[in-house]
């Protein structure tokens, strides 16, 4: 199924913004979506991912900027006249037809005759051959979106937009069906914009992610490069957890920059940091709390030379099965989270004890200081209601 990408299915936006009378939903952005590739506009509500998702579709104006896919200017195109289809969240299937005519609806609609091979082949692709008779209600949430998957699927468009596709879903069936549109989209090849507000959603399907705050794209990149590289404190709360020390760069020594922090010092690659780095200056130091190994105080010997390293005390712990959860209060910082997988476990590690937290510097990331720490994190940042949301 999948063909020599000729760029017909790129998506281009050139300068495009929207406003809403004093209010920017979205602020002049320049994004290309390549041909057959799966992408994710992600943020939190009031962002500007679905606004912008919608100026793609035709369905809202550009205020300024151009919108083409491939080499056709479609900014002033209605709906309708655009190669793209779009999935909602409430899938807007014809309750009164069954699945079958459901999917055909659009080839119908276009006075095509001989629908059934072209309907059942669909059907196939999302593994609902043995549903094709029954009616929108007698099928599962994941089933009804798979049928409107292949009902948009049908029409051949070149980009399919999908709009909180499993926002309807529970835990279990969003996972299953993350993995299955996953498969349909490399299956078909063809172009698809995901718009989100969950960061494993995006990462799972996505092969690109534009990370949306305040109607601007804050950071672009492959979901492993913006977990492991943010270059802002809003991607690296938004994206997971992240620890981040407030430090003060000391020495540059060869490729590395070495930091003072709460009388100790920290390492830092400096290719991956992303602000000033002249003596003196200050730096918020960066660690995902699953890079951190954990070791009793009394161990603190054992530990090779070379990491990083800070001592605290363990203020509370989580057991959740595949791993403990720990809070560590620091001089450094307050609440420093750190995961330990569930594999040897020591028996010492409970509340109160004394211990070591160490890593590999080249797990470490830097950021500009004068970015707010709280930046990103649930209720701080990206919560603007967004007029077209």
């Amino acid at each position: 199924m999948k063909t020599t990408p000729d760029n017909s299915g790129d998506v281009r936006l050139s300068g495009i913004s929207k406003t809403y009378g004093s209010f920017t939903a979205v602020h002049p952005l320049d994004l290309t979506v390549p041909e057959g590739s799966f992408f994710a506009l992600l943020g939190a509500s009031g962002c500007g991912k679905t606004t912008t998702l919608r100026m793609i579709a035709g369905l809202e104006e550009p205020t300024t900027g151009t919108v083409r896919l491939g080499e056709q200017d479609v900014t002033h195109l209605p709906p309708y006249k655009r190669p793209v289809n779009t999935v909602f969240q409430s899938y807007a299937l014809f309750p009164h037809l069954d699945i079958f005519e459901n999917v055909a609806f659009g080839l119908r609609r276009r006075g095509i005759k001989s629908v059934k091979k072209q309907v059942e082949d669909m059907l196939e692709l999302v593994q609902l051959g043995e549903q094709a008779r029954k009616k929108p209600h007698q099928l599962s949430g994941g089933q009804q979106q798979r049928v409107a998957v292949a009902r948009a699927l049908i029409n051949h468009p070149k980009v399919l937009l999908l709009d909180e596709p499993l926002g309807a879903l529970d835990l279990k069936l969003r996972r299953q069906m993350q993995l299955e549109l996953k498969r349909i989209q490399t299956e078909v090849g063809i172009t698809f914009v995901h718009v989100t507000h969950d960061q494993e959603e995006a990462m799972t399907m996505a092969d690109t992610v534009a990370v949306m705050n305040g109607g601007r794209v804050e950071q672009l990149g492959s979901p492993a490069d913006l977990y492991e590289n943010p270059r802002s404190t809003f991607v690296a709360n938004f994206l997971g957890t992240s620890n981040l020390i407030e430090a003060e760069v000391d020495t540059k020594n060869g490729d590395d920059i070495v930091l003072k922090a709460g009388g100790g010092k920290l390492v830092l690659p400096e290719a991956r940091c992303s602000a000033p780095t002249t003596a003196g200056g200050k730096v918020l130091v960066g660690i995902r709390p699953e890079k951190i190994s954990l070791t009793h105080a009394d161990d603190a010997g054992e530990i090779p030379d070379g990491r990083n390293r800070l001592t605290g005390t363990i203020a509370d712990a989580s057991f959740i099965g595949v791993s403990t959860q720990y809070v560590i209060d620091s001089p450094v910082c307050d609440e420093l989270a750190v995961y330990v997988q569930n594999v040897e476990r020591d028996g010492r590690l409970v509340p109160g004890a004394d211990v070591v937290l160490h890593w590999s510097p080249a797990h470490t990331f830097g950021l500009d200081a004068a970015q707010s720490l709280l930046a990103g994190t649930v209720g701080s940042a990206g919560t603007e209601e967004e007029a077209a949301a």
